[in-house]
């Protein structure tokens, strides 16, 4: 879709100068900035507090090195 913009003479020279930097259009250049302006504009949704399960138990079983990957997949696969 087209539209008319008016934009500073300053404004528009910098914005020129970018988008060439950075091998984009102009109109490119525009929509991304929009787009990033409208998504910092948007509510975020307000996020509740999440319960994670949690087990008891009495450790880990005699033997097992929870910081050895190796002997710990060995283990669960029987090995």
């Amino acid at each position: 879709m087209r539209t008319t913009v008016r934009l500073e003479d300053q404004l528009l020279s910098r914005a020129k100068a970018l988008a060439a930097r950075r091998g984009i259009t102009l109109t490119k250049l525009l929509e991304d900035a929009l787009r990033e302006t409208l998504a910092r504009a948007s509510p975020r949704g307000v996020r509740g507090r999440v319960a994670l399960p949690t087990f008891t138990g009495r450790g880990t079983l005699p033997g097992v090195d929870l910081d050895d990957g190796a002997s710990l997949v060995d283990l669960m696969e029987g090995r």
